[in-house]
This record gives structure tokens, C-alpha cells and sequence, in this order.
């Protein structure tokens, strides 16, 4: 398994070949390459609610979609406020939180099974992924900082597709596109506290202190989240890069504070 790189007029996202050569879908991981922002947000900032000028980071999203292949005015939106909660979109919430306001609140993760509407999570330093079930035919979206990793939310998105349209843990798969790794991830006790609660003995294979601070797993936790759900390991897919240390690719939180733009994940049903 690996990433593969695409330029697709000057657009520099990331595929997984976990996905290759199954034409039901259509996805991505962006970079901050490829857009129109300027300075601090240089160039494909996506996040709406930076101070970047707003007609900017429209036309990002736009450049993102003709690169990719979605339609734009569809893309709906969630509302990331580090939560576990998953919501399912059909076709009455296309475009919203971006051409529509959203009627939902503090929403990490979307599933569909709705054709032609592409749903998206945000980074700028946490886990995002995507999920497709090909048997069942629907697809899922997840945002995971360190608390929504903790709480466990790939695997609530895991078993939301399977509850509402009938996927398989044995036949989904998943990619999780870069995030910040244990390298750059440092943490006081307080991070390490609520990963040992929530995963008791286990936490200790992925929480390492290194005489001042922890260092976090994060990508190491999800998979673990992953396998407990009955997603089989050859159908996890893990970018490798760490965002804080590429912050010529991607954004990061941890060393630019708000002044920062942010990447995505995004993912539709062909048909």
C-alpha cells in the first residue's frame, strides 16, 4: 500500500492505492499546493474560518474540485469540534457549510451512500481519513484529534456505515491521510492521562516519554481503533508523512498557531 502523488494542473493532492482500480469512487488528500491564497496561506487554503480572503479560499475549493473531479456546489461540509459524533448527509444536505448553512452542530465525521455527493474532514495537524465500503456502496469522512482519536471516532464511523447501509467491517477500507507524527507530537501528562484511560495497558505501545514529554502515536492509535472494529489490516492504508515536519506540503497548528490555512480529505460515490 502506499500514497501516490497527482498534479493535475499545478493541484498537488496525495491517493491511496488502497482505492486503485475501483472506479466507484473518487478521492483525495490535498496539500496546501495548487491554490490562489497568498502569504501565511500560500496557496490552497481550505479552511473558511482563517482570516484568508474568503473569495480566495471559494476559488481554492473550486481549483480543488475541477483538479479532482466533483462537483463543487455539492460539497458538504462538517462541523469539527473534536467530537466523536457522526452524522450521516443525503441529498437534501449537498452543499451545506459551504454554499448552505449547516444545520448541525459539532459534527467529526460524515457516511453516505448518496451518489455524486462529496463529502470532506479537515487537518492541520490531526488524523483525517476516508472510508468505502465497495459491497455496500457507501463511503465515510473523519476528523480525529488527540481526543477524538482517544474517544475512538474512526471506529464510530467504522460501525455507523455498517448500522445504516449494511457495510462489513471485512470489506471496508480506509485511508488516513498525514497527520502530525509521534516525532512532533509532544504532550504533557494530560494527553497521556485520557489515551491510558481510554486504552488502558494498551496505551503503553503507543504513549513513549522521553524524560520531559510524551510522545503520541496518533496514527498508531487509530489503526489500533481500526482493528478493534473488525477493519482487516490489509485494508488500512497510513500516509507516512508528518505534517509538522513537511510544512512545505501541509499546514500545522502545533507550529503556526491560527495564522495557518488547512488541508482535507475528500471523497465520493461515482455512482
Amino acid at each position: 500500500m502506499a500514497f501516490i502523488e497527482q498534479n493535475k494542473n499545478g493541484v498537488l493532492f496525495h491517493e491511496s492505492d488502497l482505492f486503485a482500480g475501483r472506479g466507484g469512487i473518487l478521492h483525495a488528500f490535498t496539500t496546501r499546493i495548487g491554490g490562489v491564497s497568498e502569504g501565511v496561506y500560500d496557496s490552497l487554503n481550505l479552511r473558511l474560518a482563517s482570516d484568508d480572503d474568503p473569495s480566495r479560499v471559494r476559488e481554492n475549493y473550486s481549483i480543488l474540485a475541477r483538479a479532482v473531479g466533483f462537483p463543487v456546489e455539492r460539497l458538504t461540509l462538517p462541523d469539527q469540534q473534536h467530537t466523536c459524533t457522526v452524522r450521516a448527509v443525503g441529498e437534501d444536505d449537498a452543499g451545506k457549510g459551504l454554499f448552505r448553512p449547516r444545520d448541525y452542530e459539532a459534527v467529526d465525521a460524515l457516511v453516505t451512500n448518496t451518489p455524486n455527493l462529496p463529502i470532506i474532514t479537515f487537518s492541520a495537524d490531526c488524523g483525517i481519513a476516508v472510508f468505502y465500503d465497495s459491497a455496500a456502496h457507501c463511503i465515510g469522512a473523519a476528523h480525529a484529534g488527540w481526543r477524538g482519536t482517544a474517544g475512538g471516532i474512526m471506529a464510530r464511523t467504522v460501525e455507523t456505515m455498517c448500522d445504516l447501509y449494511g457495510a462489513s467491517p471485512d470489506t471496508i477500507r480506509v485511508a488516513i491521510g498525514a497527520c502530525i507524527d509521534k516525532c512532533c507530537f509532544e504532550t504533557d501528562d494530560d494527553v497521556a492521562d485520557v489515551m491510558r484511560d481510554a486504552l488502558g495497558d494498551a496505551a503503553a505501545q503507543f504513549c513513549a516519554h522521553d524524560g520531559k514529554k510524551w510522545h503520541i502515536d496518533l496514527k498508531a492509535i487509530n489503526r489500533h481503533h481500526l482493528l478493534q472494529s473488525g477493519v482487516r489490516a490489509e485494508n488500512i492504508d497510513i500516509s507516512p508523512l508528518c505534517t509538522a515536519c513537511n510544512t512545505d506540503l501541509y499546514w500545522s497548528h502545533r507550529l503556526l498557531g491560527e495564522r495557518r490555512g488547512a488541508q482535507a480529505g475528500v471523497i465520493m460515490l461515482l455512482k
